[in-house]
């Protein structure tokens, strides 16, 4: 959960409090080794869902638009999920109101990764950043990565790279947002892990491009690349401020 002020009684952002990943793990495998380990685990996923009110209510809106789905035939559903996708038609005509429907539906199966991620990554994520916080750097990364995959098919079918039909192919799900916020995740731990996460989840996202070349793919690798752009100007920010707080207590 988020520390806003220390004992100096001034403000300290999360993006300055960092953590040491094996330090985590070993408190986390401390804790499971604990006796009556199931009568715990209850009343540890409260707490954890607790400090974390968008992820889970965000997990539980997608559960309901799927419920939606499934008591809809397959004209119907497809015609819903076309007019919430943000694809280049929708983007031209209602782009407000599709950047927005386009983050609460999922196409498919019961989304279980979708919802667990939710759940477990996004709700440590808005833990540590706060709720705020957190709805703004999911918000950020879903729409600057529309807007940025929308360009680039926009530009595409002007040059008659892809065929004309993309503009209205289906868009909807969560992965922009959640591809930014863990790529700025990597600003939660500090030293080489800080690098190796966001090297590790470029390398994912590059290399989904290669092998996909979608601009779904594309989208995703916008999506990581601005979650890594917000992290580190919030970092810098935050860190030179506290810095100079330091500096003159210390004067």
């Amino acid at each position: 959960m988020v520390t806003s002020t220390a004992g100096d009684g001034h403000y300290h952002s999360p993006w300055t409090q960092t953590v040491d990943l094996w330090t985590e793990v070993r408190a986390a495998w401390a804790w499971l080794r604990r006796p009556r380990l199931l009568h715990r685990i209850y009343p540890a996923l409260r707490r954890h869902l607790a400090h974390a009110p968008a992820s889970t209510a965000y997990a539980f809106t997608l559960f309901v638009t799927w419920w939606t789905l499934r008591g809809l035939g397959p004209v119907e559903e497809r015609r819903l999920i076309l007019s919430a996708s943000t694809n280049l038609y929708n983007m031209h005509h209602n782009p407000v109101q599709v950047l927005v429907a386009s983050a609460f539906w999922t196409e498919g199966n019961f989304p279980w990764l979708v919802i667990a991620q939710f759940l477990i990554v996004m709700a440590y994520a808005e833990r540590w950043l706060g709720t705020g916080r957190w709805i703004l750097l999911f918000a950020t990364g879903h729409i600057g990565a529309s807007l940025l995959t929308v360009y680039g098919i926009s530009r595409a079918i002007e040059h008659q790279l892809i065929p004309l039909r993309v503009a209205i192919a289906p868009d909807v799900g969560t992965s922009y947002g959640f591809s930014a916020v863990l790529a700025a995740m990597a600003f939660r731990f500090r030293g080489r892990v800080r690098l190796a996460w966001a090297a590790l989840v470029l390398a994912v996202l590059i290399a989904a491009c290669v092998s996909g070349r979608t601009f779904t793919d594309y989208g995703h690798l916008c999506a990581g690349l601005i979650g890594l752009l917000v992290g580190t100007i919030a970092t810098t920010f935050w860190g030179r401020i506290e810095h100079r707080r330091t500096a003159r207590a210390a004067a």
